[in-house]
């Protein structure tokens, strides 16, 4: 199989704080490590109680130097609401620490609401410079040219590797133009994949970093003994994507018995969409379902989602992927 990677929203589930959470995901960083997971990426998102990864370059820190192989990155940083010169900074002083082991991951979307926008002192309007902020971070890493006047320290000359994150076509272009590779994140917005898809390939540039194109895609997996049991955890998931459609917000849930006695027909049809490309079961069930995808899409990596209420059934769930991989 492809090379497997994972997408860590720090979860916080109901019982617990932001610092359980912070500590499950080292753990689960380390388990993933010792399965031979190429990667190990968080989220920056803001305002939401049931997510421990706002603070992104810090956690990234914590999860690096408590790590030895994987390489640990941002799926991603939104750009927007940072100034290009201090995420060169902040990626530049992880790439020293951690060097060879760092990725970038940049979105556009603010990956939180217009009042947090606010709060962080940031104009609504910034998405829209993202290409140019994506090019000057670009230069920011680059070598550092005489008489240079401003300087990422550490930073320059660093060349952390950049990947471009979107949910849309805007961000396979921009990937395609600046030959960088390219996460599309059909874990939770699938409706557009296969366009940005071929869009991205049908107009990629070499570049120094990338010589030919490179696709990486986000999928829900839970893996259990039985599919009855993999469809229960999964019920985490969905209970979080209807209350997304309702516009509330929370921990994380346990699992449920009967999904369908929560959501309503139409926010059943809504999470649903939205969870399109989740690949639920036992071990067979999934394994046919991720090679039907891996044969369509064509697909460089897989940047897997597991969002489990039980730290130890999540565990479990990678463990089983590890070994779908490897049969």
């Amino acid at each position: 199989m492809i090379p497997l990677c994972v997408l860590d929203l720090v979860p916080v589930v109901q019982g617990e704080t932001p610092r359980d959470a912070l500590h499950k995901s080292l753990d689960l960083a380390r388990h993933v490590e010792r399965l031979g997971f190429k990667r190990y990426w968080v989220a920056e998102h803001h305002n939401m109680a049931g997510i421990a990864g706002a603070a992104t370059s810090v956690v990234l820190g914590y999860l690096a130097q408590g790590t030895a192989t994987i390489r640990v990155g941002a799926g991603g940083i939104m750009l927007p609401n940072h100034s290009p010169l201090q995420i060169a900074e902040q990626f530049g002083t992880l790439e020293s620490l951690y060097p060879g082991r760092i990725d970038l991951g940049l979105g556009r979307a603010p990956g939180t609401d217009e009042l947090a926008v606010r709060a962080m002192r940031r104009d609504p309007r910034a998405s829209d410079e993202f290409a140019r902020d994506v090019q000057e971070l670009q230069a920011l890493f680059g070598p550092v040219r005489p008489n240079q006047r401003v300087q990422a320290v550490p930073g320059g000359g660093l060349e952390v590797p950049l990947w471009i994150l979107g949910s849309s076509l805007f961000g396979s272009q921009l990937a395609a133009l600046l030959g960088l590779p390219y996460a599309f994140a059909s874990h939770f917005a699938p409706a557009a994949m296969d366009e940005a898809i071929a869009m991205y390939r049908g107009k990629f540039e070499p570049s120094q970093q990338l010589a030919t194109s490179h696709v990486m895609l986000g999928v829900n997996v839970v893996i259990a003994e039985t599919d009855v049991e993999a469809r229960r955890h999964f019920t985490s998931l969905q209970q979080a994507f209807t209350d997304l459609h309702r516009g509330t917000r929370g921990l994380q849930k346990p699992p449920i018995d009967d999904i369908d006695a929560y959501w309503t027909p139409a926010e059943k049809q809504a999470a649903s969409g939205m969870l399109a490309h989740a690949f639920v079961g036992s071990k067979s069930t999934v394994r046919a379902g991720l090679d039907r995808f891996i044969e369509r899409t064509k697909a460089d990596e897989l940047m897997v989602v597991t969002s489990v209420f039980d730290h130890d059934a999540r565990k479990r769930s990678y463990e089983m992927l590890r070994e779908i991989a490897d049969g």
